[in-house]
């Protein structure tokens, strides 16, 4: 990959699961569907990929001619993917099929709730728009004089007298505060209206950001929580409907909460959109790594070189888009360091200092020695962004631009001394330099970005934390070579990490809505790295296990807990058995026939997981947790590897059918097997028998099937148990996330 043309747009498979076998009535696509997209210019594929996705989100929704009853919904994107089209889309199609109140939760800040209720705005063209089938009410209270319309128009939906098309929806949109909120509540309860013949549609946007109870684990319920149960009390006939980029706090909570949603839908992004995947994986020239030496601390008092190369490779790439004149949208560079302000301060001082000497240097005379070094400081930016970017105009040509072009970019501090976050005003400028922490962690748009500069640690590292920093995803294929992203190492590595176990997530979710089951019966179990845990612990009452098998042995501990299980196990075992041909292990002759084994050492590791390992029953809840993860992590691996092969021993046996020995093995106070492994013989270094934990080649799996007779103090507590163990080698190493919910997962 060497320039911007060769950034081909990557062939997105678009999943079509049609309905789902869940799905609870049909509706039907609109006028207001088709013209919202028609006017938002939406390409044809994706049009069609967006409506399709709606009607599947609303199909599954209480519908408007219903039995009243609530239901809880949660739809899945990526960081800067258009959710916000998504649930705009969702409230037309809603419009279409008759819903009289549509509510949007937007926004944890004025900046953010403004900027939402100016994109609703604009794309169901309330300004511009003559059919008045829309009501909008924003922030309403209770001594605003026109929330009377609220009342009459849903009222308007009952009376004879008035035609279909003179009906108007009720979109309420409240910023997610517990105020707004409760002033929603009170307009609510005194409008005297019987709710029960009202169908509404709640939409939570950005649904994983304070709507969740932080308090669960106190007994008691968060402001906000309680301000969105008590909306939701007060409407019998609704869907709340959850949007979000990182699911993993709705999907965590308790099954029983009222915000753990029972249906998942996974948003499809379009074509132009750029992910994770394509920074961190496919082009990985437009991530460019901070040296420790360049991360600020309290002595540090110059600039760091990172963010001068990052700030040229920002002023050049502005530069070449003005001599090309394609400069129409805007370009952005993000400088996105800690949350402390006196770093924003700080990076705010150093950015403003760079921009005005590289301005007033590149004005003095070709040969002023402080000017040659910044145009060899700008050479080596600019033979950077040849790597990627095709056509990049010459040097020379776009050295006499970048005066003009440093002079006019806009410098904008988005943490002010006083805590506020400023709107920016797009049209008033073309470039745009950012400097900020917290505020543009989400939800923050930022027009064009192309440079991100982010000289801050993982944190605490909560992965959906992380990848809502990730503003520099999103709708730029087109410019995609002139993208940088500045990060340390361990952030980079955060970011890579994340993408594997975002794309678990989604495939499961997929998987699992195809099975036609509700989401509570979705088993948590996914991919998620050790350095990372997956959101606030706060809002999570039931604990969760991550942890990965890496050269070690795994084994169930009480395999004759449950009665059936043990039969049940004798007969998956015996199936499995009849199909795979076994020759006697080598070893030397001195060996007891105890140390004997029957091995095959090129057993397909699909079959065996899909026949043995998958099948086999774990009962106990302890052991259950971690052969979870371990199932995860052979199909983890077999997705890469389809071929993979792996060794399975039966245990002390000279034949399968009748030459098995019975080992005899003591469980614990517990019922806890103390130790299912024969050591080495005659000594620890094992010169005739190596002991069970190092037969067979430690490469690959290997699967030892042992018949035991398990025994407490002098009582018989298993009679012909059939046990496992798994070596699983390094190779497969995944970490692994696990929570087991009343859900039998």
């Amino acid at each position: 990959m060497t320039n911007t043309d060769q950034i081909k747009p990557e062939l997105i498979e678009i999943i079509s699961t049609g309905n789902s076998s869940r799905s609870l009535w049909n509706p039907t696509i609109g006028t207001e569907t088709d013209n919202l997209l028609d006017n938002l210019n939406v390409p044809v594929d994706s049009k069609k990929v967006m409506t399709n996705e709606a009607v599947n989100i609303l199909s599954r929704c209480i519908g408007p001619k219903s039995i009243p009853a609530t239901e809880t919904g949660l739809a899945v994107g990526y960081v800067q993917s258009g959710k916000t089209m998504s649930f705009t889309t969702v409230a037309a199609l809603a419009r279409d099929n008759d819903y009289p109140l549509i509510i949007v939760i937007a926004g944890t800040s004025i900046p953010l709730y403004n900027q939402s209720v100016s994109r609703i705005r604009h794309d169901l063209r309330f300004d511009s728009r003559t059919d008045r089938k829309w009501q909008l009410f924003t922030n309403p209270r209770l001594q605003d004089r026109r929330v009377v319309a609220i009342k009459d128009t849903l009222i308007n939906w009952h009376d004879p007298m008035i035609r279909p098309e003179e009906r108007q929806t009720v979109l309420i949109m409240v910023m997610k505060n517990h105020t707004h909120l409760n002033n929603l509540i009170k307009v609510l309860q005194n409008l005297g209206i019987d709710w029960s013949n009202i169908p509404s549609l709640i939409i939570d946007d950005e649904a994983d950001q304070a709507s969740l109870n932080t308090l669960v684990k106190k007994g008691t319920e968060s402001t906000t929580y309680k301000c969105i149960t008590g909306i939701r009390n007060l409407l019998p006939h609704h869907t709340f409907l959850q949007y979000t980029a990182t699911p993993q706090g709705p999907l965590l909570i308790n099954i029983i909460n009222v915000l753990s949603p029972k249906f998942a839908e996974v948003l499809t992004p379009g074509k132009e959109y750029v992910g994770g995947k394509d920074f961190f994986v496919d082009f990985p020239n437009l991530v460019e790594k901070i040296p420790v030496s360049d991360l600020p601390n309290s002595t540090t008092l110059e600039p760091p070189d990172s963010l001068k190369k990052a700030m040229a490779v920002f002023f050049l790439g502005v530069a070449s888009a003005r001599l090309l004149q394609n400069g129409g949208k805007n370009r952005s560079m993000m400088v996105h360091p800690s949350i402390r302000r006196l770093k924003h301060n700080q990076f705010y001082e150093w950015v403003m200092q760079i921009k005005e000497y590289w301005k007033k240097t590149l004005l003095l005379p070709d040969n002023d020695l402080d000017k040659m070094d910044l145009i060899d400081e700008l050479k080596s930016a600019y033979d950077n962004l040849t790597k990627t970017v095709k056509k990049l105009p010459l040097f020379d040509k776009l050295l006499k631009y970048l005066p003009s072009t440093i002079g006019m970019t806009q410098v904008e501090e988005i943490n002010t001394s006083k805590g506020k976050t400023p709107l920016i005003d797009w049209s008033s400028s073309y470039a745009y330099i950012l400097v900020g922490g917290q505020a543009m962690d989400r939800g923050f748009t930022v027009e064009g970005l192309t440079v991100t500069y982010m000289p801050r640690g993982v944190g605490v590292g909560n992965a959906d934390t992380i990848q809502q920093r990730a503003r520099f995803l999103g709708y730029k294929r087109s410019y995609l070579g002139y993208c940088r992203i500045f990060i340390d190492q361990p952030t980079m590595q955060a970011f890579m990490d994340y993408i594997e176990h975002e794309e678990d997530i989604r495939r499961q979710l997929i998987e699992h809505k195809n099975s036609g089951k509700p989401l509570t019966d979705w088993k948590r179990v996914f991919l998620m790295p050790r350095q990372l845990r997956p959101t606030r612990k706060n809002i999570i009452d039931i604990d969760y296990l991550q942890d990965n098998f890496s050269d070690e042995w795994f084994y169930p501990r009480s395999p004759h807990d449950l009665k059936e299980a043990v039969e049940e196990n004798k007969k998956i075992i015996g199936k499995f058995l009849s199909v795979i041909k076994f020759h006697k292990d080598t070893g030397s002759k001195e060996r007891t026939v105890i140390q004997q084994h029957m091995i095959n050492e090129s057993a397909p590791l699909g079959e065996t997981h899909k026949k043995l390992l998958s099948l086999f029953r774990v009962s106990n809840p302890d052991d259950s947790l971690k052969y979870i993860g371990l199932l995860l992590q052979v199909r983890n691996f077999l997705e890469e590897n389809p071929d993979a092969k792996c060794s399975i021993y039966l245990m002390s046996c000279s034949s399968p059918d009748k030459g098995w020995l019975i080992r005899d093995r003591s469980v614990n106070d517990t019922d806890e097997i103390v130790n299912l492994f024969q050591g080495p013989h005659p000594d620890t270094k094992g010169a005739i028998y190596p002991g069970d934990r190092n037969i067979g080649n430690q490469n690959n799996l290997i699967v030892q099937i042992h018949r035991l007779k398990l025994i407490k103090g002098d009582k018989t507590v298993g009679e012909d148990v059939y046990n496992i163990a798994v070596w699983i080698p390094q190779k497969m190493a995944t970490p692994w996330l696990i929570q087991q919910q009343n859900n039998k997962s």
